[in-house]
C-alpha cells in the first residue's frame, strides 16, 4: 500500500466513453506545486480516476463470472504455467497469491488514491462551486465504487480518506466490512445531490444521480445487516428516472448504441490508437491461429482465448423461447488441428446458433460468449465495447429481488416480468427468491454479477458445492481438491505484500 499511496502523482492517461469525453491535451511543464490550480486540471485527473474502472473489468470475469457456475475455461495443457494463477480462482483451489487477485486490490486503491488527492486539493481551487460540486459529486461515487468492489471480495480493508502526503498516513489498520460499508454510503450520500439526472442519450459516460442511487441500494442489500427499506427507495428513484428497456436485448452490447437509454453506468472504451480500446471478447473466443471468421480480422489469440466459456449448466437453465440466449452466446464449430482437445487449437469453420446444429464426426463444437462481438474489427485485440456496469433491466431485478425480501411479492412482479416480456417470455404468476435470482442469471449473464448475486442471496455455498460435484464427474483434468467451498473462501485473500509492509492489515482467515 506504501507504493501506491506514500507519492504525488498526476495522470494524463485519457479514458473516453465518447469522442468528446474529457479528450484533453495534457499541459506541459506541470509540477505539483503548479497543478491542482484549474478546473481543467481537475477534469485531467478525474480522468485519471475513471481510467482506473477498467482494472475491474478483466478480474472480474476470473473471480466473479468463472468463479460462479456461468462459465469455465477450456482446459489447455501448454498454458500448465501461465493459466495455473487464473485456474486456481475458477476451480476454487486457490489458497493464497493470485496475479490477479492482488492486481485488482491495487488498482482499486490506485483509484481511491487519485480520488483522495482530488478531494484534497479541491477546496484550495479558485474556481466556481458549481464546478466544484461536480467533480467533488464523480469523484465521490467513484470512490464508493471503488470501496464496493474492495468490501464485497476482499471484506474489511483500510479506510484511506485523505490525500497520503507523509509516510505516517500511509499505514491504515484494516477497517472492518460494517464500517467500509458505512463509509460507502456515505460518499453516496453526499454525492448523490451533486450529480444529475440523466436526461439526453446516449450519454457521456459520467457518473450520474442514477448510478449513485443503483450503487447506494446494492450497498445497502449486500451489507451484513442489510437495509432493505432504504434500499428499496433508492430503486424506485433510479426506476422513476428516464431509463427504459430497450426493445431489443442484443441493442444493448452494440458499440454504436453505447450509452444507451438502458445504460445506468458504463467502463468506458474507445476503439482506435488512443490506447483506449477493450479487447475482452478476445478472451472469450475459442483458442485459434485465425479468429477471421468471428471478428473479420486474422488474429492469434491461442495465448488469450478459451476462457470465460458458457457452461452447459447455465445454457439447459434457459426458458424454451427465450431469446436472450440467442442473443448471448453462439457456437463455434471447427475442427483441431492436432486431434487433442487438450492440446490444440481449433480451426474455426462456422457460427452456428445454440441448439439448432447437429454435431458431426471430426467436428468440434465451443460456446462462447456473442453479446459483445460485434465485428469485422479494424485492428487486433482493438474494440470499443463499453463495459456494462449498471443497466435498467439490473434496477428492475434488483428492486424485484427487494421486495420480495421484505415480503411484497405482489409488487415485484411488474418488475420481473417487464423484463420477461422483452425477452419473449410469458409472465411468471408469483415472484419468489429463487425465480428472481434465476432472471437475473440470464439478463445479466456474463456482465460479472452472479458471484455477488449469490453471496448476497445466501446461495454461494450451496450452489457451487453441488455445481463442483458435476463439473468434477465431467472433468477428469480437475483434482480432488477441486470446489472445495466454505465461507472462508467468499472473499479472496489480501495481497501478501501489503500485510508484511502494513502491521494493522491482517490476513483474511484460512489464507
Amino acid at each position: 500500500m506504501k507504493k501506491i499511496l506514500f507519492c504525488t502523482w498526476i495522470t494524463l492517461s485519457l479514458s473516453a466513453c465518447n469522442e468528446d469525453f474529457l479528450k484533453l491535451s495534457p499541459e506541459t511543464n506541470l509540477t505539483s506545486s503548479t497543478f491542482y490550480k484549474t478546473e481543467s486540471h481537475f477534469e485531467l485527473a478525474l480522468v485519471g480516476v475513471y481510467t482506473q474502472l477498467r482494472g475491474t473489468v478483466s478480474p472480474g470475469h476470473y473471480m466473479d463470472e468463472m468463479r460462479s457456475d456461468n462459465t469455465f475455461f477450456r482446459y489447455y495443457a501448454p498454458n500448465r504455467g501461465p493459466a495455473n494463477w487464473v485456474e486456481d480462482i475458477i476451480q476454487w483451489t486457490d489458497q493464497s497469491q493470485t496475479t490477479v487477485v492482488n492486481n485488482r486490490y491495487y488498482s482499486d486503491f490506485q483509484g481511491i488514491s487519485r480520488a483522495n488527492t482530488i478531494l484534497s486539493q479541491l477546496p484550495k481551487a479558485d474556481f466556481s462551486t458549481e464546478a466544484k460540486n461536480k467533480i467533488s459529486g464523480e469523484t465521490r461515487f467513484l470512490r464508493a465504487f471503488f470501496y464496493f468492489d474492495l468490501v464485497t471480495h476482499y471484506g474489511g480493508v483500510p479506510l484511506y480518506l485523505e490525500q497520503v502526503t507523509d509516510e505516517s498516513s500511509a499505514y491504515q489498520n484494516r477497517a472492518s466490512v460494517e464500517e467500509v460499508y458505512r463509509q460507502i454510503i456515505s460518499d453516496l450520500d453526499q454525492a448523490a445531490p451533486l450529480l444529475p439526472v440523466a436526461t439526453v442519450f446516449p450519454q457521456t459516460g459520467r457518473a450520474t444521480r442514477g448510478a449513485a442511487m443503483m450503487l447506494l441500494a446494492k450497498a445497502y442489500m449486500s451489507m451484513p445487516q442489510p437495509d432493505y427499506a432504504k434500499s428499496e427507495s433508492a430503486l424506485r428513484e433510479v426506476v422513476g428516472m428516464n431509463y427504459q428497456l430497450l426493445d431489443d436485448y442484443l441493442a444493448n452490447f452494440v458499440p454504436s448504441n453505447k450509452n444507451n437509454r438502458e445504460s445506468v453506468f458504463d467502463i468506458q472504451y474507445m476503439e482506435g490508437d488512443d490506447g483506449q480500446e477493450s479487447s475482452f471478447i478476445y478472451e472469450m473466443l475459442p483458442k485459434t491461429s485465425n479468429t477471421s471468421l468471428a471478428t473479420g480480422i486474422v488474429v492469434n489469440n491461442v495465448s488469450q482465448g478459451g476462457w470465460n466459456v458458457p457452461n452447459e449448466n447455465l445454457i439447459a437453465s434457459f426458458e424454451s423461447g427465450d431469446k436472450r440466449l440467442k442473443a448471448s452466446v453462439k457456437v463455434i464449430e471447427g475442427t483441431l488441428n492436432g486431434g487433442n482437445l487438450y492440446t490444440d487449437p481449433i480451426t474455426y469453420l462456422a457460427i452456428r446458433e445454440v441448439g439448432s446444429y447437429t454435431p458431426e464426426p471430426g467436428k468440434v463444437y465451443f460456446p462462447f460468449i456473442a453479446k459483445f462481438l460485434h465485428g469485422p474489427y479494424g485492428k487486433p485485440f482493438n474494440t470499443g465495447q463499453n463495459w456494462p456496469v449498471f443497466r435498467y433491466a439490473d434496477a428492475l431485478l434488483l428492486l424485484a429481488e427487494n421486495l420480495v425480501k421484505q415480503g411484497k411479492s405482489s409488487e415485484a412482479l411488474p418488475y420481473v416480468n417487464a423484463v420477461r416480456k422483452r425477452a419473449g417470455l410469458a409472465d411468471l404468476q408469483n415472484a419468489t427468491r429463487e425465480n428472481v435470482l434465476l432472471e437475473r442469471r440470464h439478463e445479466l449473464a456474463f456482465e460479472n454479477h452472479r458471484w455477488t448475486d449469490l453471496i448476497r442471496n445466501g446461495k454461494a455455498i450451496e450452489t457451487m458445492t453441488a455445481y463442483g460435484a458435476e463439473m468434477k464427474k465431467k472433468y477428469d483434468f480437475l483434482p480432488a481438491a477441486a470446489f472445495t467451498i466454505t465461507e472462508r473462501r467468499l472473499v479472496y485473500a489480501i495481497p501478501f505484500r501489503e500485510t508484511q509492509i502494513n502491521p494493522g492489515l491482517t490476513q483474511n482467515t484460512g489464507y
